[in-house]
């Protein structure tokens, strides 16, 4: 059976901040309230893929995670909707072109689908997450672990 709610986290351990939604999605499955445990798959990847768009279905909500250089501190909610763009035709998507290759494959509209990207400012190779992200990171849990019950 799957889970009717999905959290899917991309990011690079070794790019600094970019680790950011990788580490949401660890932090959240460790601290995923009881009441929920059966609910919500957790994925992560390197980046959005093509393939992503398989996972999206039989969903009732998703929320997709990823540092931002340019969201708001400490991070930014968005409601997404499916759109073609330049990123359907690489081998990385964005949030939009992934709910696109969703509705083209289904022949429907994607399950509701959250961005929440959270702010980082640090990318380097090789680097760890800073501090401020992981500050960042921490009340985006907060903020998910509520978006998760108000779906109960």
């Amino acid at each position: 059976m799957t889970p009717p709610l999905l959290i899917l986290g991309w990011g690079n351990l070794s790019r600094g901040d970019d680790a950011l939604g990788p580490l949401f999605v660890a932090a959240l499955r460790d601290d995923l309230p009881d009441a929920l445990q059966g609910q919500v798959e957790f994925l992560e990847d390197h980046q959005l893929q093509i393939e992503h768009a398989l996972d999206l279905v039989g969903r009732q909500r998703v929320l997709l995670v990823d540092a931002s250089l340019t969201c708001p501190a400490p991070f930014e909610v968005t409601p997404l909707q499916p759109a073609q763009d330049a990123s359907l035709t690489t081998h990385a998507l964005s949030p939009q072109a992934l709910l696109q290759v969703y509705q083209n494959l289904q022949g429907e509209a994607p399950p509701p689908c959250t961005l929440l990207a959270i702010r980082g400012e640090r990318f380097e190779l090789g680097q760890a997450a800073g501090p401020e992200a992981l500050e960042h990171l921490e009340v985006a849990v907060q903020w998910a672990r509520q978006w998760l019950l108000d779906a109960n």
